[in-house]
């Protein structure tokens, strides 16, 4: 009779048990992808749930975004420059069954598919537009991984280049030429501030022609001017009537000397 008690107490304790393994729990972020006797049968999670002992089992899968570092690619832009790129991918499972289902390992499909996909998307720009247009490459890439990525239940959210290095002599040219760039704007600048001069001082010079007593004034100003800097100069005050005959005597000799 005590025998048959600790069996039966022994048998229920370890059916109990056996009961009880097939509870699961799931995090928030975290899908269980159920197989029952081979066949998929569901995704379960988050929180509390079952699985038939030895006839279900799971993988979980996290849903959370996963940041990877693509390493340097050294590739050739479309104007033959050979350049290293490295970049940053952040993407996210979607769907956990394809995820399971249609790949093997999705983090190193996903990591191989950015590798080519950054390699192939340098190919096509020039270098100008590798280090000028990145928002757009980036936007570029991100549609193109998206579109080989869906497939297997994943996102691909951001796509980044990191760092983009040429060639030291490339380098050297591209300083010279932005400095030659500089140059350029500095003389068209300054031109044209000769000639906003030049523009202004024809029309200052128009001005006193036709007011005669302006001329006047203006000198009376300078001589004001000079003697607040230096007193010690000496300002010989000559009239404009004086100007006006020279300008006269040297027509009248112009006309006679071209008439003889």
């Amino acid at each position: 009779m005590f025998d048959t008690v600790s069996f039966l107490t022994v048998a229920s304790v370890v059916i109990t048990l056996f009961l009880l393994s097939g509870i699961r729990i799931a995090q928030q972020y975290d899908r269980g992808v159920v197989f029952r006797l081979g066949w998929f049968v569901g995704i379960r999670g988050p929180g509390l749930y079952y699985l038939i002992p030895l006839i279900e089992w799971q993988r979980k899968i996290d849903t959370r975004t996963v940041t990877v570092a693509v390493e340097q690619q050294e590739t050739i832009t479309r104007d033959s420059v050979t350049v290293k790129v490295n970049a940053v991918l952040w993407f996210r499972v979607v769907d956990p069954a394809k995820a399971v289902l249609s790949v093997e390992n999705y983090h190193m499909a996903i990591y191989q598919v950015a590798l080519t996909g950054l390699r192939n998307i340098i190919g096509q720009h020039d270098l100008d537009e590798v280090l000028k247009e990145r928002d757009k490459i980036n936007g570029i890439l991100k549609a193109s991984l998206n579109e080989l990525a869906s497939p297997w239940g994943t996102a691909v959210e951001i796509v980044e280049m990191k760092d983009v290095e040429i060639p030291e002599n490339m380098q050297r040219v591209m300083a010279m030429e932005a400095e030659a760039i500089r140059e350029k704007r500095a003389r068209i600048i300054k031109a044209s501030a000769e000639l906003e001069a030049s523009e202004k001082l024809a029309q200052a010079a128009q001005r006193l022609m036709d007011t005669p007593a302006s001329l006047e004034l203006r000198r009376m100003q300078m001589v004001s001017e000079v003697g607040a800097e230096n007193n010690s100069t000496v300002v010989v005050m000559i009239p404009s009537e004086f100007q006006s005959l020279a300008r006269n005597v040297a027509e009248y000799v112009g006309r006679t000397t071209k008439a003889d």
